[in-house]
């Protein structure tokens, strides 16, 4: 697995943590860097920090995209896929490629979610990315 790759899937396991735990994310990074827990790839903590920087906005597209579904519906590691893919569609490194964030985004939810994710995930963040020069 490749090293972004990695980083992905411990900044999902840090927010889908974090939301069950109702702890700030933020926190439990800081928390788990002090103690020598991880993350060794700094791009977690980008992908953490820019989820919960940009969280509102963020949660207020998923709203918006995901026809019929409120943010309390979603599964929880959809939910947070989610988050970290339209972060990285929107705001994050420019050396990320569209393709690339989506399809990490499909890769974490087919490893780890329902059958259905993969659809799901695919339709909120194309149509994120179809409209991501009005969104910013």
């Amino acid at each position: 697995m490749a090293a972004r790759s990695k980083a992905r899937k411990r900044a999902l396991d840090i927010l889908f943590a974090s939301e069950l735990r109702s702890e700030d994310p933020v926190e439990a990074l800081d928390r788990a860097v002090e103690a020598g827990e991880g993350p060794t790839n700094d791009y977690t903590s980008v992908l953490v920090r820019g989820v919960v920087e940009h969280l509102p906005r963020i949660d207020e597209l998923l709203e918006t995209y995901s026809k019929g579904w409120t943010l309390a519906r979603m599964p929880v590691v959809d939910r947070n896929v989610l988050r970290i893919g339209v972060y990285e569609l929107l705001w994050g490194d420019e050396d990320v490629p569209e393709a690339v964030a989506m399809s990490e985004a499909l890769h974490l939810v087919q490893d780890l979610s329902t059958d259905e994710s993969p659809a799901f995930v695919n339709g909120i963040l194309g149509s994120v990315a179809r409209d991501r020069a009005s969104l910013v």
